[in-house]
C-alpha cells in the first residue's frame, strides 16, 4: 500500500493533534500538581501521548513510505499552546485548593474523549492497520482513564471496600 486513504489521513491527523493536546495538559498539570506522585504520574501519562505520537508516524512512514508527518507535527507543535488546553488549565487554576483533583477530573474526561475518538475510528476505518493501531491505543487510553480513576478515588476517598472478589482485575470478568 503506497497511500493512506483520506478518512485514514485525516483521523491520523485528528490523532496527532489529540496526542500533542493530551501530552501539552499533562505536562501542565505535572507543573500545577504540588504532590511528588501526582506529578509523576502526571509526567508519565505526558510521556506515554509521545509513545502514541510514535505510533502514528510509523504508521504514516510505513503506509505512505514518507515522512510528510514530520511537517504536520512539527506545525502542530510550533502552533504553540492550544485554547482548549489554555482553557483547561484555567478552569484547573480556577479551582485552587482542589486544582489537583480538578487535574484528574479533566484528565479522565480527555481520556474519555481519547476512548471513543480511538474506538470510533477502529470501527469505521477501512485500513487494517491503522484499526490495529486505534484499537491498541484505545486500549491504552483506557489504562490512562483507569489510573487517572484510581487517583482520583485515593485523592478524593471515595473509592469502596470490596469484601470478597466479585471481579478480577484483568477485565476479563
Amino acid at each position: 500500500m503506497t497511500s493512506l486513504t483520506n478518512q485514514v489521513t485525516e483521523f491520523i491527523k485528528e490523532a496527532i493533534k489529540l496526542e500533542i493536546r493530551g501530552r501539552e495538559f499533562f505536562n501542565h498539570a505535572a507543573d500545577l500538581t504540588h504532590n511528588a506522585h501526582g506529578k509523576k504520574m502526571f509526567t508519565r501519562l505526558a510521556e506515554e501521548e509521545v509513545k502514541h505520537l510514535e505510533a502514528f508516524s510509523r504508521l504514516f512512514s510505513a503506509v505512505i513510505q514518507s515522512d510528510e508527518w514530520k511537517t504536520f507535527v512539527k506545525d502542530e507543535v510550533q502552533k504553540g499552546k492550544s485554547e482548549v488546553v489554555e482553557g483547561l488549565v484555567a478552569r484547573m487554576k480556577r479551582a485552587e485548593s482542589q486544582s489537583e483533583v480538578e487535574a484528574l477530573r479533566i484528565g479522565m474526561e480527555l481520556e474519555l474523549k481519547a476512548i471513543d475518538f480511538f474506538k470510533g475510528f477502529a470501527g469505521k476505518g477501512d485500513d487494517p492497520t491503522a484499526k490495529e493501531i486505534f484499537v491498541k491505543i484505545a486500549d491504552e487510553e483506557r489504562f490512562h482513564y483507569d489510573l487517572l480513576q484510581a487517583q482520583y478515588d485515593s485523592v478524593t476517598r471515595s473509592g469502596f471496600w470490596l469484601d470478597s472478589s466479585e471481579f478480577q482485575m484483568d477485565g476479563k470478568y
